[in-house]
């Protein structure tokens, strides 16, 4: 897997929530898109997605030669993945589904096609057992939703993944502005994912032991910490919340209270009853809103912490890849 052609053409399969905003990202970069869905109407809900997403792209800035109309959709899946020079899945997060698929895929594509799933939890070493060709094509391309916005890319390789092929990925989403994580292992649920799983845990047994409403436990994490960590990780603050001595003197200070606290956090056990408490307090905190009026309040505000990222790194010279 060596000398390749720059990857121009990729197949989406899937255009559900994530393979539509994935369509969105790579037409915004100037590339063709082959997607491909058995859904009804898979093709006019893509476009549609795509048709309302595209202004943010517009603002963001388009790549030359992008556009709208390099979106084409082939309802058969040996038609869509034709000539593609990377295949973005984004199937059901189910283990035999995805075997299945990678099985087919393993037949019909050349062997310097990568493979590339959005999956969000299940191991590409679990996947690609159903690829006996090529399996060394196949990784784990995560993105954060929605992909069109969010930068971040995980990037998992499974027990017969090459580093050629986590090389060539990296260099691609890299390419296209977003920033790329590699993880050294596999483990359920990647990285992004399971610290996110430990904070709802926590705020799931806050809620069901009556410490806080769910509206206010939303505002404790969106105008304190999350704040913070839509500009740098936490072990990047810890080493400025320690003063002049940095990451060492926050261990002397805070190594007693925090792991005191590590003993005493919850364990929740979602049961019907808390189930039914969280959603209560989510549609209380949503007061009427819609499902679309929320993601564009969500979506505005990543726009203008895009820009903000992007001028602040631009000045201070970032080493981080901050542009979606």
């Amino acid at each position: 897997m060596s000398d390749h052609n720059p990857i121009r053409r990729v197949a989406i399969i899937g255009t559900g929530v994530i393979g539509a905003s994935w369509t969105t990202l790579f037409l915004a970069k100037g590339l063709d898109v082959v997607a491909t869905d058995v859904a009804p109407n898979a093709e006019a809900a893509l476009r549609d997605f795509v048709d309302k997403a595209w202004p943010a792209m517009v603002e963001l800035g388009l790549a030359p030669g992008a556009s709208r109309d390099r979106l084409s959709f082939d309802a058969d899946l040996e038609g869509a993945v034709a000539k593609a020079d990377l295949v973005q899945e984004n199937g059901p997060e189910r283990i035999a589904f995805k075997q299945e698929l990678y099985g087919k895929l393993d037949r019909l594509l050349p062997a310097h096609v990568i493979i590339a799933s959005s999956s969000s939890g299940l191991t590409m070493s679990e996947i690609q057992k159903a690829c006996p060709q090529h399996p060394e094509r196949c990784v784990i391309g995560h993105p954060f939703n929605p992909p069109h916005l969010i930068p971040l890319v995980e990037l998992v390789g499974g027990a017969a993944t090459s580093k050629e092929t986590i090389d060539r990925a990296a260099a691609f989403y890299d390419g296209l502005g977003k920033r790329t994580v590699r993880l050294n292992k596999e483990v359920p649920g990647h990285v992004a994912n399971r610290l996110a799983a430990a904070l709802i845990r926590e705020i799931f047994y806050l809620v069901n032991e009556d410490v806080i409403s769910v509206a206010d436990v939303d505002a404790a994490v969106s105008y304190g910490p999350g704040l913070r960590w839509g500009v740098m990780g936490p072990t990047l603050l810890y080493h400025l919340g320690g003063g002049p001595g940095g990451i060492d003197h926050w261990f002397d200070q805070f190594t007693g209270p925090i792991t005191a606290w590590w003993k005493v956090l919850g364990n929740p056990e979602i049961t019907p009853d808390m189930r039914a408490k969280i959603t209560a307090g989510v549609l209380a905190e949503a007061h009427g809103r819609s499902l679309e009026d929320l993601s564009a309040e969500r979506d505005a505000a990543l726009m203008g912490l895009l820009k903000v990222r992007r001028t602040v790194g631009e000045a201070y010279g970032s080493a981080s890849r901050d542009a979606a």
